[in-house]
């Protein structure tokens, strides 16, 4: 339990479907005592909102957002201000990979530069709208980018690219707002059991003409740990990085991986 952050206000972005990591985030910073914005375009925001706040005694507000449209974004915003003081930490988790499988030359315009809008472009426009709330707080946004933007996956060169961007935009934060007091970090999940993860498996395993399971074994045997990774252990990452535990440190970019990538 991490007292310091009882009673601060987190938005979480992508939160909508409790099979993700924006729940297990969202989850995990509920049971230390922050109040929650549960938002997403899509999922039982409201269900996840009472539950959260039934359970761990906090204020759940929840908030349909497209995090690529200004003007749904300044409308979350205000219903944040309605609710709350301000915002103390800020995950920016929301995200989508859309026309893949797909080699660059044959990669469809539109579909590439939809999963740019929803992986970095919302990172700049959320945090953009947010950080007003957050000056003066001794805040923390914390953005979900990927493994796979610092080792390049075939087949999904939008989204590889769009996380990679996330970790530059992340430094340049970071060194904007230090001024301000606001840390920015991101983290770097690796292969973590969630739906757009099982997905992935599945069309693997379509390729390689294996079965799901054959396929998780194999991809198993790159990870030093040798298991795939749980949401509620990016939760936990997140909890700490919006801490106090974590306040000398900033413009990082941090893997969850199980060891699959050790590089920085």
């Amino acid at each position: 339990m991490k007292d310091d952050l009882k009673g601060k206000t987190a938005i979480i972005t992508g939160s909508g479907k409790k099979t993700g990591i924006g729940y297990a985030i969202a989850e995990k910073l509920a049971e230390n005592g922050c109040n929650v914005v549960i938002a997403d375009l899509a999922g039982d925001m409201e269900t996840i909102s009472k539950e959260l706040a039934k359970t761990y005694g906090v204020k759940a507000l929840p908030v349909t957002v497209d995090v690529t449209d200004n003007d749904a974004i300044q409308a979350m915003v205000e219903a944040v201000k309605g609710e709350f003081e301000g915002v103390d930490i800020l995950c920016n988790n929301a995200g989508a990979s859309f026309g893949v499988p797909n080699t660059v030359q044959n990669y469809d315009e539109n579909a590439w530069m939809k999963t740019i809008d929803v992986n970095l472009h919302s990172v700049f426009k959320v945090s953009r709208a947010v950080v007003p709330l957050m000056i003066g707080r001794k805040a923390s946004i914390i953005n979900t980018s990927s493994r796979a933007g610092k080792v390049p996956p075939i087949f999904n060169g939008a989204y590889a690219v769009a996380k990679a961007g996330v970790n530059m935009l992340t430094r340049v934060m970071a060194r904007e707002l230090a001024g301000a007091g606001i840390r920015v970090n991101a983290i770097c999940p690796g292969q973590i059991m969630t739906d757009l993860e099982r997905w992935r498996f599945g069309l693997e395993a379509e390729v390689f003409q294996c079965t799901v399971e054959e396929r998780e074994e194999e991809m198993c045997k790159t990870i030093p740990l040798g298991r795939i990774g749980d949401p509620a252990e990016v939760g936990k990452l997140v909890a700490f990085l919006a801490s106090e535990d974590s306040s000398y440190i900033t413009g990082q970019a941090i893997n969850v991986c199980g060891g699959q990538l050790m590089e920085l």
